[in-house]
């Protein structure tokens, strides 16, 4: 199945497009830009995330994102810092220090994103809250 992805690179860099071979315990994927169709080998130690999404196109931004809303069966509630200052906040039931890296569900249902893969090393802090 074809993952729509926002792809977010250590250096602020970022593809947009589609991948079928990305899976969070694999050090590469293939990421096929949507702008150009070409697929490019991408390694996770290169990321800071991938942002899983419903659309690529950017939607206006909303005037209040909800961070109050509880989504059971999601894991605990985090808060992940990442090296260049960003805070996001969702659930994750798979966060170990240990792993390449995570994924973090928002906890506003109606968000654009679906989920992100954090890259463990890309972070400055992860907190279960």
């Amino acid at each position: 199945m074809k993952s729509r992805l926002v792809v977010h690179f250590l250096d602020g860099s970022l593809i947009k497009g589609w991948s079928t071979d990305l899976f969070p315990n694999k050090p590469t994927f293939h990421v096929n830009d949507s702008e150009t169709e070409e697929s490019r080998e991408v390694h996770l130690a290169d990321l800071k995330g991938v942002f899983f999404v419903k659309e690529l196109a950017r939607r206006p931004v909303r005037s209040q994102r909800r961070y109050d809303i509880e989504r059971p069966g999601l894991g605990r509630r985090v808060r992940v810092t990442f090296r260049d200052g960003e805070v996001v906040e969702g659930y994750t039931n798979g966060y170990s220090p240990d792993r390449l890296a995570f994924f973090v569900f928002p906890p506003d249902p109606d968000d654009n994103t679906e989920r992100i893969l954090v890259v463990t090393q890309a972070t400055a802090d992860v907190q279960l809250v």
